[in-house]
């Protein structure tokens, strides 16, 4: 298992995504064990979004890492901020909030959730600025193609860009294309959303393809496990799935532990081969 380098850390490559996480009374019980369950088994990263239930994923993930129970500087905690609030004046009150919600003093990444309006330029300015008042560690972006990363690089403070999260599964491997090599040069990590996702945008029944249900027999595996074995295969991508179900989290884990052969991965590219031609961004 390969760590990840991401923002001056090294962290476990499979971190805890949050997206519809907080939002119904009754499994608030749940899944505070789901991240706890992560926590106590090496997960170090933790994604939310004040867009997630308008903040109720914040709150969730704020009682699951209470103080008492974990050390702030042995987690790495991601929130992001919604484009129509990534302007220089709203920015800071998006983060405060979310700091708030968190009930923590700074986040190790704050990304800009998507790009719709407000000038990049600004929101990476607003950015630094949240950087230099140490309300954030680093920062980067969500949902950009290869474009607009350029564009980020050609600003003041473009290079400190941290990272890129992107959905990114054995069925929508386009971003491997142009957008994972300009990453690569710029040593800027891939964070993966919908890494086992079943309901991947080509249509593809994953849990159903045969070479996979070979593969992760031989591994003594199961089939999500070998799909967030492979998304992290290169030691340059972090995968954050998303579960509410504490045995599945655990599951989730010991996908690190999967060091998929040469053999393996020639027969996943003979299946699902890696993209010819420029794609769009495949997306939620």
């Amino acid at each position: 298992m390969k760590k990840v380098k991401i923002a001056g850390r090294e962290v476990f490559p499979i971190g805890l995504g949050t997206l519809n996480m907080g939002d119904k009374p009754n499994k608030t019980d749940q899944e505070i064990k789901a991240i706890q369950t992560g926590l106590d088994n090496g997960v170090q990263v933790i994604d939310t979004a004040e867009m997630y239930g308008s903040g109720n994923s914040e709150r969730l993930v704020a009682k699951a890492i209470k103080p008492y129970l974990y050390n702030r500087e042995d987690l790495f905690l991601i929130s992001k901020v919604l484009p129509s609030n990534a302007s220089k004046k709203q920015l800071p009150i998006s983060l405060d909030q979310s700091l708030k919600r968190l009930n923590v003093d700074y986040l190790d990444l704050y990304l800009l959730h998507w790009q719709v309006n407000i000038p990049l330029q600004e929101t990476v300015e607003a950015l630094e600025k949240a950087k230099n008042q140490g309300k954030i560690k680093a920062w980067g972006v969500s949902n950009l193609d290869t474009d607009d990363i350029e564009k980020i690089w050609t600003f003041p403070e473009g290079g400190n860009c941290a990272a890129n999260q992107v959905r990114y599964n054995l069925a929508d491997r386009g971003i491997e294309y142009d957008l994972v090599p300009l990453m690569n040069k710029l040593e800027m990590p891939v964070i993966a959303y919908a890494p086992v996702d079943r309901h991947d945008s080509s249509g593809t029944r994953l849990t159903e393809q045969n070479i996979l249900k070979e593969i992760a027999e031989k591994h003594q595996a199961d089939i999500f496990q070998i799909l967030l074995a492979w998304s992290i295969r290169n030691g340059k991508t972090i995968a954050i799935p998303q579960s509410s179900n504490p045995a599945h989290v655990l599951n989730n884990v010991k996908a690190a532990e999967i060091q998929l052969t040469q053999q393996d991965l020639e027969q996943i590219d003979n299946t699902f081969p890696k993209p010819a031609s420029k794609q769009p961004l495949a997306l939620w």
